[in-house]
């Protein structure tokens, strides 16, 4: 157990989330119980059942302020003129977010019960392949799908490894590069 000190008062929703992130990670979401969490800060389940009735919910508590981000970015993305300027403003802004969320952007995209969540929850999975559709555009066909599909998952993966100090803005920069010569944009003034 880690040290999870429990203030006067009782656990903010906030420290139940920070706390589910750490096991998520550590044992996956499917491996991770509420009572797991409960243990962590030392609560009852019925203290963390207040906040969420179900790891689902929890789970989706988590994942919401992302989504509310990459809502915001392909908003923004699918108002530019051109395909290239599309992906491009979606490729600089999912970059963006990965490096500021390296811990969680490959447990999001990565891990089963997440995916099982999104399958479910229909207004996410439309939000998904509308970022999907951004970065395919550029190029018709299976093969822009495939170059799509690498970029999502290769910035999730990359953004995840231990590269010691390495900045946000840095690892930005590495993977918005690598996202451009994957799917062929020349650069920050694709075509506006």
């Amino acid at each position: 157990m880690t040290s999870h000190s429990v203030e006067t008062g009782g656990p903010t929703r906030q420290r139940l989330i920070d706390v589910a992130i750490e096991l998520f990670q550590q044992h996956s979401v499917a491996g991770t119980s509420l009572q797991m969490i409960s243990d962590e800060l030392g609560l009852t389940k019925s203290a963390i059942y207040h906040h969420f009735r179900t790891r689902d919910e929890l789970l989706s508590a988590v994942m919401e302020p992302v989504i509310a981000e990459v809502t915001a970015l392909v908003e923004a993305a699918e108002t530019h003129r051109t395909p290239h300027a599309r992906a491009d403003h979606m490729l600089v802004g999912y970059a963006g977010l990965a490096a500021r969320n390296r811990a969680l952007i490959p447990l999001l995209t990565g891990d089963p019960g997440v995916v099982e969540l999104l399958r479910t929850r229909q207004e996410w999975r439309a939000l998904v392949e509308r970022q999907m559709r951004l970065f395919a555009d550029v190029e018709p066909g299976l093969s822009g799908q495939v170059k799509a599909a690498l970029v999502m998952s290769g910035i999730a993966s990359a953004a995840g490894v231990d590269y010691g100090d390495v900045d946000d803005e840095t690892l930005r920069d590495q993977l918005v590069a690598a996202g451009r010569r994957t799917l062929g944009l020349r650069g920050s003034r694709a075509g506006r």
